[in-house]
């Protein structure tokens, strides 16, 4: 499958990337080599946005970012393979996944290993405009397309807007284990005290919103 974003040729690389590159930049385990054996066809590093390429200036924060395309074995985006190729590469990276006539997008939080992904899963809808006064304002812009639009405030600078959607996303998460508990609990005293816990769990994700 071709694929292309409305990027300027000197921005396009069209490079394969042999997967035993990764193996040579990090030690793996035989489960996580078999992983980019078992799922992943092929890669190839698409673009890669700089100063040279788009003549957009460089930030101290992002130098670079490359855009992966990464052609799919199974319908399924592989997230610890991602994290072998984010150690081994300093910039940001856009990943477009491909799976017959199926699209998936991933990027990473830039930053240290901790920093979480955002995922756009098969098929899902997304526009990237690959625009900004810098490199790091279209990275952020990037990032932003991947954030539900509900969730964002218009005055929310990109800092705030991502700490927003990920303390939403905690907030959903405890929900959805408070409410499995409050459905096993047998005993009428916990079930009302998760309940008032559910509550103000409630309440906080509807003043994040």
């Amino acid at each position: 499958m071709s694929f292309t974003f409305p990027l300027p040729d000197s921005a396009f690389v069209n490079k394969f990337i042999p997967k035993t590159k990764f193996f040579q930049k990090a030690v793996l385990n035989t489960q996580l080599k078999q992983a980019f054996t078992d799922k992943i066809q092929r890669i190839t590093w698409l673009y890669k946005l700089s100063e040279e390429t788009l003549n957009t200036p460089k930030t101290k924060n992002i130098e670079e970012i490359q855009v992966f395309f990464i052609e799919l074995k199974k319908k399924e985006i592989p997230k610890k393979v991602l994290q072998v190729i984010d150690r081994s590469i300093p910039y940001p990276i856009l990943y477009v996944f491909s799976y017959q006539d199926s699209l998936a997008y991933a990027i990473k939080l830039h930053g240290d290993t901790k920093k979480p992904y955002y995922f756009r899963d098969f098929d899902e809808v997304i526009t990237f405009s690959f625009k900004g006064l810098n490199l790091e304002t279209i990275y952020q812009g990037i990032v932003s397309a991947f954030i539900d639009p509900s969730k964002i405030r218009p005055v929310e600078d990109f800092e705030s807007q991502v700490e927003n959607d990920q303390q939403q996303k905690q907030l959903q998460k405890n929900i959805q284990a408070l409410e499995s508990k409050i459905r096993k609990e047998k005993q009428f005293n916990k079930k009302v005290a998760l309940n008032q816990e559910l509550q103000r769990l409630q309440k906080q994700l509807e003043d994040l919103q």
